[in-house]
């Protein structure tokens, strides 16, 4: 049965940076049903947006009717990418690990279908390197690379050149690691094919080589480019923290504004990143916004979708009514905008002891609260003109607050242009 083109479709939304041979590549894809993999460290107890492209890669490839592969990095997650960093990652536990790996499996079933027609799998790579003996992997995986090869990757060569951190032997074994992978799963799950970053060229590549050596058979790679934003920055960062798919993490709200916030440059790119709109669709959307930008049409079509896709249509629909009761023009006073938001914005409990002396100053409010990391911060806000109360910018760092300023026990804080928060008094 004739198969989808997957690499056509992520050329043509922009998703597709490099193939090791994009013509074989294409007509494996189109020769019939592929099992394409693609691989997540459990780092973290939760993805973050960084890794919405690496999912959305995946969903598109089960859309067009091949067979979807999610590999949790139980082993590799151990050990550590050197790949586009500095320095060494800290080791997690095996707990740690184990306990990440599953909280991810159950992020990414949002996302991926794992039962039904065509259903997507599910693998962690600890179960086939875990119980390797050392020699084991030294005759089975080690005798086919030369260390010549390896320290020309980029993502070793970099890190030699860095005197500072260099790389370790642990880091260095990464590469073999995620070749291993490639091989096992060709082997034991039929994988021809594996997505990754740009910056996973060298061990996907490693990976090919490996398989080449030990079967005589060609598997095939491709990578989609990192996501920066026009400023270069690394995209998933707001004010330096993650943005997590987790909603205990990142309220959908904070989400929402995360993406409603994107740039004019960059909005019809996360279009085609980060939603499943029909690339027609899209540039009519940024047609509709080029006649009017301030209207930010197509940011609003953004975080809707986006925020749509990883928390459900009535988490995207509360906080795009959030965000309007917040940011449009006469849309009401402190109490109108705390009656509309409810608490789908952040929400931080404050004790009523504070005010058994009186009023409270608005630096020690916001520091008890925990809307600032420290009164040093507080200040520079009331130095910028950066923080209101119930819609009243704070002038003075010794601002009293009253018990009489909460509104049915709550306040609404604002902190820069538009970063929201409710303080809720507690007994």
């Amino acid at each position: 049965m004739a198969g989808t083109d997957v690499l056509a479709l992520l050329k043509e939304r922009d998703m597709l940076y490099q193939a090791t041979d994009e013509a074989a590549t294409r007509v494996a894809f189109e020769s019939g049903r592929v099992s394409c993999y693609v691989g997540f460290d459990p780092t973290a107890r939760s993805l973050h947006v960084g890794s919405l492209l690496p999912i959305l890669v995946l969903a598109h490839v089960q859309r067009a009717g091949h067979r979807a592969v999610a590999l949790v990095g139980g082993a590799t997650g151990m050990v550590g990418d050197p790949s586009g960093r500095s320095s060494e990652r800290s080791l997690l536990s095996d707990a740690d690990v184990r306990g990440n790996a599953e909280a991810i499996r159950a992020q990414l079933a949002r996302f991926l279908r794992f039962d039904g027609d065509n259903p997507a799998a599910m693998v962690n790579n600890a179960d086939w390197i875990g119980p390797m003996s050392v020699i084991d992997w030294l005759r089975d995986v080690g005798k086919h690379f030369t260390v010549n090869s390896m320290l020309a990757k980029e993502s070793v060569r970099s890190r030699l050149e860095d005197r500072e951190h260099g790389i370790s032997y642990t880091e260095f074994s990464y590469m073999l690691m995620q070749a291993y992978d490639f091989y096992w799963l060709f082997e034991h799950e039929g994988c021809l094919v594996q997505g990754g970053g740009s910056d996973q060229w060298g061990n996907i590549t490693a990976g090919i080589d490996l398989i080449r050596r030990k079967t005589g058979k060609e598997a095939h790679g491709f990578t989609w480019p990192l996501v920066t934003s026009s400023a270069g920055e690394k995209f998933g960062k707001s004010a330096g923290n993650a943005v997590w798919l987790d909603a205990g993490l990142t309220t959908p709200y904070q989400f929402y504004q995360y993406f409603v916030r994107a740039e004019d440059v960059d909005v019809g790119k996360y279009l085609k990143f980060f939603t499943f709109l029909p690339v027609a669709e899209i540039a009519s959307i940024m047609d509709e916004h080029a006649r009017d930008p301030g209207k930010r049409h197509a940011q609003r079509v953004l975080a809707r979708e986006v925020t749509r896709i990883v928390h459900g249509e009535a988490a995207a629909a509360e906080a795009e009514s959030a965000s309007a009761a917040l940011f449009t023009r006469g849309g009401g006073g402190a109490a109108e905008k705390l009656k509309t938001l409810g608490d789908t914005v952040p929400t931080k409990p404050i004790s009523r002891a504070g005010w058994a002396e009186g009023p409270v100053s608005a630096v020690n409010l916001v520091a008890m609260a925990g809307v600032v990391a420290s009164k040093g911060e507080a200040r520079r806000l009331i130095d910028q003109k950066g923080l209101s109360i119930n819609e009243e910018v704070v002038t003075s760092p010794q601002h009293p607050v009253g018990l009489d300023r909460f509104i049915d026990g709550v306040l609404l804080v604002r902190t820069g242009k538009n970063n929201y928060t409710r303080i809720v008094l507690r007994d």
